[in-house]
């Protein structure tokens, strides 16, 4: 179906990851689409904004790494790290992130009215499961430069982060552009559920091959 949609090129998917830090959104992502035809897909990965990022409005960095027409676009976190590392951290005052909701509601709005279907993922782990992944990659030497002694300064904020994520997809899961909250600990069991919910976007959105050009059957290459 992601080729139906490539071919088709008339309408996009926006899949947003959110999760806590070695939730699984790599290995999401590397799973989930195993086997699709790249061309089709776009990944976007957002960490700490640049100055010039900060310069502009928080949605803007976003904006222009929207999957185009014809693409299935992947952001591997996203818009709202701005109601939940902001607001966790203190980086703007509480009328200000809390003012976002509604802005990201109208945000989402726009990408659907225009042709986006957005489909939201928060890959929740427990503090158990989080803590023997951190682990893992301390012991594994090829896997340590993901790790970062600020990933333990989050985990000291484990309570206020799922108070955050708990309020943002309260405000922010609307019928056309739906949370799903997945159950993290299993990989595999992750993968499925993810996987089941995009096929089912797919499905409703059926896209389908343009249609050919005329006599095209009677067409012989010499």
């Amino acid at each position: 179906m992601v080729n139906r949609l490539w071919a088709e090129g008339a309408r996009s998917v926006l899949m947003v990851l959110q999760a806590m830090d070695a939730g699984g959104k790599d290995g999401t992502i590397r799973k989930v689409f195993t086997g699709v035809n790249p061309q089709g897909v776009s990944v976007a990965s957002f960490k700490a904004p640049t100055d010039e990022e900060l310069a502009h409005d928080f949605l803007w960095r976003v904006h222009r790494r929207t999957p185009a027409h014809g693409e299935l676009g992947v952001f591997n976190r996203s818009h709202y790290e701005d109601v939940l590392i902001v607001r966790v951290n203190e980086l703007v005052p509480e009328p200000q992130w809390r003012a976002r909701y509604e802005q990201i509601r109208d945000f989402e709005a726009l990408l659907t009215a225009s042709g986006t279907k957005v489909v939201k993922f928060f890959l929740h782990i427990s503090p158990d499961e989080q803590a023997a992944r951190l682990q893992a990659r301390l012991d594994d030497p090829t896997k340590r430069w993901k790790f970062a002694a600020a990933d333990l300064d989050v985990r000291k904020h484990w309570d206020d982060y799922q108070a955050a994520y708990e309020e943002a997809i309260r405000e922010t899961s609307t019928e056309d552009a739906p949370w799903y909250v997945i159950p993290a600990d299993r990989k595999w069991y992750r993968n499925w559920a993810v996987l089941q919910v995009l096929l089912a976007t797919m499905a409703e959105l059926d896209p389908q091959f343009p249609p050919e050009e005329p006599d095209l059957a009677d067409l012989e290459i010499v």
